[in-house]
């Protein structure tokens, strides 16, 4: 090996990908790659045709096909992006190797046993992380921004939609109607919103849900609605739904002074989906996007204006990630939030099924930033 490579070995840290379809190949993978201190040296999948693809889109990666057959060799950090039911026994066979993990979300069938993993990991040393990347979306990171300037005064109220229109159901596990699978649109993208709106709005203490399967070939959840009341008195509604025609604005937040309206999406999914790695110019939404301010002074008089959406940046949570496992920060997304985002979902399951509304007690939040 020549001196540069050799060089290069030691300064990075090497990392195995576990399952390699949506989320593995258009997600993890590219934005793995996008950070020097990470090397992508395994990827396991037991598909013949997945193994192919992977071996061309990452011709230095040895390819596995089973995750025990991989954990002979040694990693510094394994990432779980495989079906939900293998979440927590992969991350408990990582973790008892010695590496650190990545666990795609939902983390775990539970808070319980997300917790379980945390403990875990805490024992060995080691970081288990869960991976919230819709935290660096531009339309959150715009609408934080927005709510931490104080332009708003009290934040009261934020509404948070993921609405799509499919007619047909997605096939495989996705759309199973076993709950150990954990299929359906509640674990699925209500994981983003209940943590996009912990994040911004701190911590719940009452849920309400509707979960719903509505499409007749659908034996999961399609259409979930969540009513969270915050510990502050304010409130978050979140909509995670497969059969909206006219989907609503992306986000609307509302204060005591004025309110921030974001209609659309980021777009980051939709790049990485066409085969484009993160660069330095990665994330700029365009100038159509910009998000609508409007404030009130204490005549009611009302001033608008466009607010360009901040640059979105998922690379970041695998920069943060390496900063972490180097001991030079915390880690991007802390499992004790995904245990609280888990005791949300958790009991939006309970008020779905019962038609009740469901206390957190104690209040599910996000730990402390550092």
């Amino acid at each position: 090996m020549p001196t540069h490579e050799w060089l290069t070995a030691l300064m990075t840290m090497s990392v195995l990908l576990v399952g390699y379809g949506l989320a593995g190949r258009v997600f993890h993978a590219p934005l793995i790659s996008a950070v020097p201190a990470l090397d992508l040296r395994g990827i396991v999948t037991s598909n013949a045709e997945r193994s192919v693809q992977a071996h061309q889109d990452h011709p230095n990666a040895e390819i596995y096909s089973s995750l025990d057959e991989a954990m002979t060799t040694s990693f510094d950090l394994v990432v779980i992006a495989t079906a939900n039911v293998t979440h927590v026994p992969f991350a408990e066979l990582a973790l008892s190797a010695g590496a650190h993990v990545v666990v795609d979300k939902p983390v775990a069938a539970d808070a319980d046993q997300a917790q379980a993993l945390a403990d875990l990991a805490a024992s060995r040393g080691l970081l288990a992380v869960p991976f919230q990347n819709r935290r660096w979306d531009s339309d959150f990171l715009t609408a934080r921004r927005v709510v931490e300037s104080g332009a708003l005064g009290f934040v009261h109220r934020f509404e948070s939609r993921i609405d799509r229109m499919r007619v047909v159901p997605k096939q495989g596990w996705r759309g199973s109607p076993d709950p150990a699978d954990l299929g359906g649109m509640l674990y699925d993208l209500g994981s983003h919103l209940v943590d996009q709106s912990l994040a911004l709005m701190g911590p719940a203490v009452q849920v309400a849900a509707t979960v719903r399967s509505v499409r007749p070939l659908d034996p999961t959840d399609d259409d979930v609605t969540l009513l969270l009341t915050h510990e502050s008195g304010a409130i978050s509604v979140l909509t995670a739904s497969q059969i909206s025609a006219f989907p609503g604005p992306r986000m609307t937040v509302l204060g005591t002074h004025g309110g921030l309206r974001i209609d659309a999406s980021d777009t980051q999914e939709d790049i990485l989906r066409t085969g484009i790695v993160p660069s330095l110019d990665w994330g700029v939404e365009p100038e159509t996007s910009a998000a609508t301010l409007r404030t009130f002074d204490d005549d009611n008089r009302a001033t608008e204006s466009r607010v360009p959406l901040e640059h979105g940046n998922w690379p970041n949570f695998y920069r943060c990630l390496a900063a972490a496992m180097s001991g030079e920060s915390a880690a991007p997304v802390s499992m004790t939030d995904a245990v609280a985002t888990l005791r949300v979902l958790d009991a939006a399951r309970v008020s779905g099924a019962t038609g009740t509304t469901v206390g957190l007690n104690p209040p599910a939040g996000h730990a402390p930033a550092n």
